[in-house]
């Protein structure tokens, strides 16, 4: 009876004796109503309890390499410190594709409608992607980016909480970052890290070999699919100048 009892505080954390009482007996247990009242007043469930919100069930989605640029971009967030000792945090934006670094904007603060304005910035000269990976950070879950990827027809891929692995992709990209700016360098203002992560990624981009590429940058891995559909574009041309 304890058990159960708890359980539906725990469900059902707003309900009263009422409620849990006639679920009781829904579930066909055999307690009367004096005995139950008596255990729930014992178990003081008579002082509601507070609760977290809880995040919705996260299905286990497997980490597919999309075929195209923009099928698939994934997000995170990390978390340094200045000189002085403020924290800032820097919001990374990647195609699964090609891996290519599409954003690394260091902030001070980063809410909601930053992370909507970034992402709006880079769909006007990118394109928008089919769908977004991502955790479920504040930032992610915020009504502003919510709202955003419904308004554009994007779909969210939210990994499960506690599972980085399955947002492979920009954790390895993320640890390089680290490495090669981050940990090497003490910043004395946000302006030094974006000055910096700005180079880093045009290096990263044009000239980092990546091991899953076949020894290619990401700018290099892109070029095939470029030229492709400039082909498919300048061939229907022709076609119509030779019939006419």
């Amino acid at each position: 009876m304890i058990n159960k009892l708890n359980e539906l505080a725990i469900d059902l954390p707003h309900r009263g004796f009422d409620d849990y009482y006639g679920r009781i007996r829904q579930e066909g247990y055999p307690w009367n109503r004096k005995r139950v009242l008596r255990v729930y007043r014992l178990m003081k469930l008579t002082m509601r309890r507070k609760r977290k919100k809880r995040l919705p069930s996260r299905i286990k989605e497997p980490l597919v390499i999309p075929n195209r640029l923009n099928e698939t971009w994934s997000m995170d967030f990390m978390c340094d410190t200045l000189e002085n000792g403020r924290k800032f945090r820097v919001l990374n934006v990647i195609d699964d594709y090609n891996r290519e670094a599409l954003i690394i904007k260091p902030q001070m603060i980063f809410p909601g409608e930053f992370v909507v304005n970034a992402l709006n910035d880079l769909v006007f000269y990118r394109g928008k992607p089919s769908q977004i990976r991502v955790d479920n950070g504040p930032e992610f879950i915020s009504k502003a980016f919510l709202k955003w990827c419904n308004d554009n027809g994007i779909r969210i891929i939210h990994i499960q909480p506690g599972k980085p692995v399955q947002n492979a992709l920009i954790e390895r990209f993320n640890r390089l970052y680290r490495e090669d700016v981050l940990d090497a360098y003490i910043f004395e203002d946000i302006y030094q890290v974006r000055e910096i992560s700005k180079e880093w990624q045009e290096d990263y981009n044009n000239n980092h070999p990546h091991g899953s590429l076949g020894g290619k940058s990401p700018k290099q891995y892109a070029k095939p699919e470029k030229e492709e559909c400039l082909i498919e574009e300048i061939i229907p041309k022709k076609s119509k100048l030779a019939m006419s």
